[in-house]
């Protein structure tokens, strides 16, 4: 009955864990990019029952008689599916339709990747910096900031849908720029390691960032103007997955109930 209980608790914790993370899903329903994590749990260690796995005759038993410890949570694994795409009608406002990542620079000098494509225009002493909407430097395909000339009126920059700055001419023309908006995947974006701001950080797991101008065996992304990606969570199904992990963790309340009165009875036995 020790066992019981020990085993009710870890899947109160691990249940508790995942309500947590549908929480944090559901909370981000509006954020521009988000991707939703699902729980995943695993089984703990396994005891026998009986160390000889034979009947009273001497023959072998078809089944082990073994019993569990519980469960706990394995990991929060992000699912990056495509999110669907929203109209805002802003000029820097862009959308990624693909699997890559714009790169984002840091004050530390480390990038960070983001799929929150709402940007804006920051004003500095070298010139009018694309930026995110928390003031940090978009990068281009070489890994420094896009400053755009001191001479354009942002007002007429257009980015096509590979990333490249392009800006009229004399003629009114527009004309393509040496400038593109660097674009990033990884082997495994689950792996990336989540920060505050929608921003993300490689890791080991994620493996290195891989740039989609230089890497000829990536599907290029294509840059949307005039979208933002909304986040892939749908509020249906969390709320669903947030009754059935109610209900997993009322009844694990009530198993350790009932072992708790299964002691007392067994407390109270006089011989």
């Amino acid at each position: 009955m020790m066992r019981s209980l020990w085993t009710a608790a870890s899947g109160m914790i691990a249940q508790q864990t995942n309500v947590d993370n549908i929480s944090n899903n559901i909370a981000n329903v509006n954020t521009t990019g988000y991707k939703k994590q699902s729980t995943e749990f695993q089984s703990l260690l396994y005891s026998k029952l009986q160390t000889e796995q034979t009947d009273n005759n001497g023959d072998p038993k078809p089944v082990i008689a073994q019993v569990g410890s519980g469960v706990r949570v394995a990991g929060l694994v992000s699912q990056y599916t495509q999110g669907a795409l929203t109209e805002t009608e802003r000029d820097l406002d862009f959308a990624i339709d693909g699997d890559g990542f714009f790169m984002v620079g840091m004050p530390d000098g480390s990038i960070s990747y983001t799929r929150n494509g709402s940007f804006q225009t920051s004003i500095g002493t070298s010139g009018v910096t694309l930026a995110t909407s928390d003031g940090y430097p978009v990068l281009d395909t070489n890994g420094n900031a896009i400053v755009f000339d001191s001479s354009w009126d942002t007002s007429k920059v257009v980015i096509d849908d590979s990333g490249t700055i392009c800006y009229p001419d004399e003629n009114g023309t527009v004309q393509k720029t040496d400038i593109q908006i660097g674009l990033v995947q990884f082997n495994n974006p689950s792996g990336l390691e989540k920060s505050s701001d929608s921003l993300l950080i490689a890791t080991d797991n994620s493996g290195a960032p891989r740039l989609e101008s230089t890497d000829t065996a990536l599907t290029k992304s294509k840059v949307i103007s005039g979208y933002l990606e909304a986040s892939n969570v749908q509020t249906v199904d969390e709320v669903v997955n947030l009754i059935v992990a109610q209900r997993a963790y009322e009844m694990n309340s009530k198993a350790i109930q009932a072992a708790d009165e299964m002691l007392q009875l067994a407390n109270n036995l006089r011989q």
